[in-house]
């Protein structure tokens, strides 16, 4: 993190409300059209909601929802529930992001080893919704003992991936959270499974439209930037409306810049910083079609790269989630 503006949050009128819209609208999603027999193509826009709630979920893993930090993570839980995936999942994947990001340990479409086509088949998987499946996936873990979460953690524990601090920051001190936020996952998703009854590929399909967007906004921001940069980011033009929709995601340049500042506050620190935009939103997304990149054809700054972790990271995986 860089020096600059203190950190802002959201009002607390505000963040009621898009709380209360996002849950709203899941509540549609999931219960509301199937019981009460609504046409199934009201799930068209619900869908297209996906990126809203995914940025007020950000809102909430970097603690600006709501001053109150219990309040954050509780709005958070919620609305994650709803999402489909344990909030301190999402949180700590998301924290580690910012630690790693454009790291080997971070950087999604770069390959150092290999050809293009043996990179591809994972690259577009994820691309195309794997990422989303992935979170969700992680819900299985709910009934694993401990022990197998540490096994894990060692099986998968490489230099090319954040996956063993992630395990590290869930079982710290936050297992017991992930279990009955799993469990609950689990019982709401049966509930609107058995709610749509025969019509049950109509949430299926929800499920798949939501994977979709979330998985393809991810990485797009960060594409093809120059590696070893963890504060790297793009800022992509959006128009103004759509840009209040993504609660200034788009902003991502200066979001990593300054990830304390709460979305309100994000336009004026992209004026103050220059106001410059890398690309237009839909460009940054459709390049990602080009695929994996190799290592050596992005830019690699001479500077000091961070270090990578050993075990007393454990501790500074755990600070960062205070």
């Amino acid at each position: 993190m860089t020096s600059g503006p203190a950190r802002t949050y959201g009002s607390t009128a505000t963040s009621a409300l898009l709380v209360a819209g996002a849950l709203g609208s899941l509540i549609l999603q999931l219960f509301v059209i199937p019981l009460a027999h609504l046409p199934g193509w009201l799930l068209i826009p619900l869908v297209l909601t996906s990126t809203h709630l995914w940025s007020i979920l950000h809102e909430s893993i970097h603690g600006s929802l709501v001053r109150d930090r219990t309040g954050n993570d509780r709005l958070g839980r919620a609305l994650a529930l709803g999402y489909g995936a344990p909030f301190i999942l999402l949180k700590s994947g998301h924290l580690l992001h910012h630690r790693f990001s454009r790291t080997p340990r971070e950087r999604t479409e770069v390959f150092d080893e290999g050809s293009w086509a043996s990179h591809a088949p994972v690259y577009y998987l994820r691309l195309f919704g794997g990422l989303y499946l992935a979170e969700v996936a992680s819900v299985v873990l709910a009934l694993a003992p401990k022990r197998l979460w540490h096994r894990l953690r060692h099986l998968l524990d490489t230099p090319d991936t954040v996956t063993a601090l992630l395990f590290d920051a869930i079982t710290g001190r936050r297992l017991g959270q992930f279990r009955l936020d799993a469990v609950l996952i689990v019982l709401i998703y049966a509930g609107a499974f058995i709610a749509y009854g025969p019509h049950w590929w109509m949430l299926l399909l929800v499920l798949a439209g939501r994977a979709f967007l979330v998985s393809i906004a991810d990485n797009a921001y960060h594409y093809g930037t120059a590696l070893d940069e963890p504060l790297e980011a793009m800022n992509l033009e959006l128009p103004r409306l759509l840009e209040s929709f993504v609660l200034a995601f788009n902003l991502h340049g200066i979001h990593h810049k300054y990830p304390g500042l709460a979305w309100h506050s994000l336009r004026g620190a992209f004026l103050a910083d220059g106001g410059r935009f890398d690309m237009s939103w839909w460009r940054a997304v459709t390049r990602q079609l080009k695929g994996p990149i190799a290592a050596g054809l992005l830019e690699i700054p001479v500077v000091e790269v961070l270090p990578q972790p050993d075990g007393k990271d454990r501790d500074a995986v755990e600070r960062m989630l205070q």
